[in-house]
């Protein structure tokens, strides 16, 4: 058999992936150390013809519908339609604990994008990448040790669910289940198996079953966790530089589950136990890409080369072909040094798969929709409708519920530019906190004012996070909802990100049900595009406008100028020698033709040269509301 490939295929659960090939193999001990496999990607799907690359394609699925002979460790090689059972190899001795602390701004321990099945169960879910730039990766075994190259976990995390099956000894009614289906790579092994969780058992574990006892650090809660009793199956070394030929899938029912790694001339899969009931609470999905394993200190870090970009793919079959809901969320306290961004996730056909961006360059916290305010103030809704927005005083950005809120306070640009606006103080409430930041460089957290360092952090209340890079500021909500800051001098960009995505919305940032091309006032009434001056500053405006009593900005300022633009300002507002300067140099920063360019003539008029880097790399609008 040959040992490395690259392509697209289908899974053994017959959903459209990106795989990996799969020799056998030996079993490699923990303690036992062997050299790195070198990449020989000899057997590729692009390589082939199209004949033969739908034949591959085709065994993928007729496999699926081969069952195993019995429990244990399995393996196929194309084009035999038969599982051949194979040794077991043990699992890992330590464990891959859940996310625990506040949640961070590198991608891992809460901060990530999963798949949320609409209806129903989950009963399979499949990652596979598309990756960029990767050529190294490294980190520890268990959260401990030297970081040691190609050292990683792929995993695909259930969310955390009552269970039946495992909390019937705890005297805790919040105990949960959790399940992990893990490829695990390291110099010492390469395995594909299931990992079990009782999440807060806060008991001794159940005896008999091979249970583990964990608590994190400086905690009292007790947590159990195992390895699935017949083994992992083990599978040949996966340098990372690889990781677009690999393919994960973990399956449940009423009746038994599994991992399974496949590949285009060959598949790896190993029953589980079953343990704590998957079937019956299983609704969110999480894949990606993390260190090996932790310890009660918490999780272990891949950390990638400069320059890496990796896109999750995440599939999940719960019965429906509909696209899954995006969920700001992940279950497992390990991490990478990625962060998201630049631009949301998208659900992408055929079928029910979420794609996400992440990139040592991303400088983003997850989220599943994101809506921006800048300049002078040109706002991109969370549907993707540009309009400009100029009016002055404290204004409602975006409300999911009390537990987040956005407010905005814009001033005018009198004398020089009296019917134009810029944002000079955002503040948000997100969960039990409420944090305010003011142009040029004040923030108060809940009342206080408080001083991070570049690089700093500060814990939210419940279990958010305050995070200071440079100039930016980031508002990471335990819900997955994100407020992102921007200080340039004397005015704040925004961009607000939601933690999930389809959500109800309200506010300056948010469509009438959704539609791009409709916004909605307070009250109910619609406007659709194009908006004329006199209703976008009618009625329109006065209803998101945030009465002082309700307003969230005082420490930005007690005293609130309110008002409208007297008329449009637009590029054929400006002088058309002024406007041919300001052209060029957004043109030469990188900003394409079209709305986003005139907004960037207007900007850089306004707000100077440095004004285009809130355009650069940014999508075009999927629709303009101003009107003609």
């Amino acid at each position: 058999m040959k040992s490395l490939f690259r392509s697209s295929g289908a899974n053994v659960f017959g959903v459209i992936i990106v795989a990996g090939f799969l020799s056998p193999g030996p079993a490699f001990p923990q303690s036992q150390t062997k050299p790195p496999v070198a990449a020989q990607p000899t057997d590729t799907l692009g390589a082939m013809s199209a004949e033969e690359r739908q034949k591959r394609e085709d065994w993928q699925k007729s496999m699926s519908q081969v069952p195993l002979p019995k429990k244990g460790c399995f393996g196929a090689e194309y084009p035999r339609l038969e599982w051949k059972e194979e040794p077991c190899v043990a699992g890992p001795n330590y464990p891959m604990p859940p996310r625990n602390g506040p949640r961070p701004f590198p991608v891992g321990n809460g901060n990530d994008v999963a798949a949320q099945a609409p209806s129903g169960f989950i009963a399979s879910a499949s990652g596979s990448f598309t990756s960029s730039g990767v050529t190294s990766e490294s980190g520890p075994i268990g959260n401990s040790g030297p970081s040691l190259p190609d050292t990683y976990t792929l995993q695909i995390n259930t969310n955390q669910f009552p269970s039946t099956t495992a909390c019937a000894g705890s005297p805790n009614p919040n105990c949960k289940g959790w399940e992990q289906f893990v490829y695990e790579n390291n110099p010492n092994a390469s395995r594909v198996g299931m990992q079990y969780w009782i999440i807060k058992y806060n008991a001794p574990c159940p005896p008999g079953g091979g249970w583990n006892q964990f608590s994190f650090s400086g905690q009292t809660d007790i947590y159990c966790w195992k390895n699935d009793s017949a083994g992992w199956v083990g599978v040949a070394a996966q340098p990372v530089a690889n990781l677009g030929q690999i393919n994960l899938t973990g399956a449940v029912n009423a009746s038994g589950d599994s991992a399974t790694l496949v590949g285009v001339s060959a598949m790896k899969t190993v029953p589980g136990d079953n343990a704590v009931g998957a079937a019956s609470g299983w609704q969110v999905a999480e894949f990606n890409i993390f260190g090996d394993g932790g310890n009660n200190l918490g999780g272990g870090q891949a950390s990638f080369n400069a320059g890496a970009t990796l896109v999750p793919r995440t599939k999940i079959i719960y019965g429906s072909a509909d696209p899954p809901i995006c969920d700001a969320a992940g279950f497992t306290a390990e991490s990478n040094n990625l962060t998201f961004g630049p631009n949301p996730p998208v659900a992408t056909p055929p079928g029910p798969a979420l794609l996400v961006t992440e990139s040592s360059a991303g400088g983003s916290p997850s989220n599943c929709a994101a809506a921006t305010t800048v300049g002078d103030t040109h706002l991109t809704t969370f549907s993707g409708l540009l309009y400009d927005f100029q009016a002055i005083g404290d204004f409602l950005l975006a409300e999911t519920g009390p537990g987040f809120v956005v407010q905005t306070r814009q001033v005018s640009g009198f004398p020089t530019w009296p019917n134009a606006a810029v944002n000079t103080a955002v503040a948000v409430q997100a969960g039990k906190s409420r944090v305010v930041i003011c142009a040029p460089g004040r923030v108060d957290l809940d009342g206080k004012p408080v001083r991070l360092s570049n690089g700093g952090q500060i814990a939210l209340a419940d279990g958010g996070n305050l995070v200071r890079r440079g100039a930016v500021y980031f508002v990471l909500a335990a819900s997955g909802d994100s407020l992102r800051a921007e200080i340039n001098g004397a005015h704040i960009d925004a961009s607000v990100g939601l933690g999930q995505w389809p959500t109800k919305v309200r506010g300056l940032l948010a469509n009438a049900n959704g539609d791009v091309n409709l916004i909605e006032s307070r009250d109910g009434e619609v406007l659709k595009r194009p908006f004329a001056f006199e209703v976008l500053y009618g009625a329109y405006a006065t209803s998101w406008r945030v009465p002082p009593s309700e307003s969230m900005l005082q420490p930005c300022g007690e005293r609130v100028e309110v008002g409208v633009p007297k008329q449009p300002f637009f590029v054929k507002d400006l002088n058309q020698k002024l406007a041919g300067r300001n052209r060029a140099i957004c043109t030469r920063a990188g900003v394409k033709e079209g709305p986003l360019l005139n907004a960037c003539i207007i900007d850089v008029a306004m707000l100077g040269a440095s004004a285009p880097k809130a355009f650069v790399g940014k999508p075009p609008p999927v629709a303009v509301g101003d009107a003609p």
